[in-house]
């Protein structure tokens, strides 16, 4: 039994974690300010024994004895991030440096949970972690890119200076239920406008491809990092290899929901990157973990939820 720190424990990723990491005996200490994450995702593990809640901003500093920090705070949809840029790299930057502290006092191994976004629109697919991606430094997604850069930049020098027990882990797209109904992503955005049967809106021609990732693979993976015991610290790719025009992935969704939604195009934002899959390759060698969840499989538990939501 471990006592572990989720910070961003409240929000999409995290509360699936927090909820995981109580079902195999863990203490956990849920961190979050509740600009993004939500009570409700964790409200039926409040009065758990094993689960304590703290509203905190990790811009401060953080005090507590803790074996393992799981760093997870960090708006991650372009609504939210951008909604407050400033906010944002702060919360990447200081947010680390504060929770490197922690674990540098404690001894505890951290996790730093960055981002595909650091490949910015990529050059090179798909994308293994060796590339050192095309991001626009200056553009309104930088905030999060170069947020999320400059926190694998701290983990390492941490790491090196400090002996820090580090692990990186880039995420690709990640979808499943606790998603945030405005979280302005594709998945949520594509199935609640199919669910009101309302234009779907795909930015673009729709040509451009992601690949989906259903939570329940992504937190495996991430615990696989954290608890790996050669001491490998990443940064690793941990997504789903199999690509999906978004165009195609519409189409899908109408299909699995029966929606009655047409498809209407708009332009495509700002630096949006044209082709996004990840190299899973060194997470099968050096965690053996790849994601074991099909997208229908995984889209059907995501509709049934948002269904509560908006039905």
């Amino acid at each position: 039994m471990k006592r572990i720190l989720v910070t961003g424990g409240a929000g999409f990723i995290g509360s699936h974690l927090s909820e995981r990491l109580i079902k195999d005996g863990h203490d956990i200490i849920c961190l979050d300010n509740f600009f993004t994450g939500s009570k409700d995702n964790i409200r039926h593990l409040i009065g758990n024994n094993r689960f304590e809640l703290v509203r905190h901003d990790v811009i401060n500093e953080y005090f507590a004895e803790v074996d393992q920090i799981y760093n997870l705070a960090c708006p991650a949809s372009p609504v939210h991030y951008q909604y407050n840029p400033i906010k944002t790299i702060k919360t990447s930057v200081m947010g680390a440096i504060n929770m490197l502290g922690l674990a540098k006092r404690c001894h505890a191994t951290i996790l730093q949970a960055s981002t595909s976004e650091v490949y910015g629109d990529p050059k090179i697919h798909p994308q293994p972690e060796s590339y050192r991606g095309n991001v626009n430094p200056i553009g309104l997604r930088s905030c999060y890119d170069e947020g999320k850069r400059c926190a694998e930049t701290l983990m390492s020098d941490y790491h090196r200076q400090n002996n820090i027990q580090v692990r990186i882990a880039r995420i690709f797209n990640t979808y499943g239920p606790n998603m945030a109904l405005n979280d302005g992503r594709v998945v949520s955005n594509f199935i609640i406008q199919a669910l009101k049967n309302e234009p779907i809106t795909v930015y673009g021609d729709g040509s451009q491809t992601r690949a989906f990732c259903y939570v329940d693979d992504m937190v495996e993976g991430l615990i696989k990092l954290m608890n790996n015991t050669i001491g490998f610290t990443g940064p690793v790719n941990l997504g789903n290899p199999q690509e999906i025009k978004i165009i195609d992935f519409a189409k899908l969704i109408i299909k699995l929901t029966e929606s009655k939604s047409s498809i209407v195009f708009k332009p495509l934002p700002s630096d949006d990157p044209a082709q996004r899959e990840p190299d899973i390759s060194l997470a099968r060698e050096k965690l053996n973990w790849q994601p074991c969840i099909n997208v229908e499989t995984g889209l059907l538990k995501t509709i049934e939820y948002f269904k509560k939501l908006v039905c």
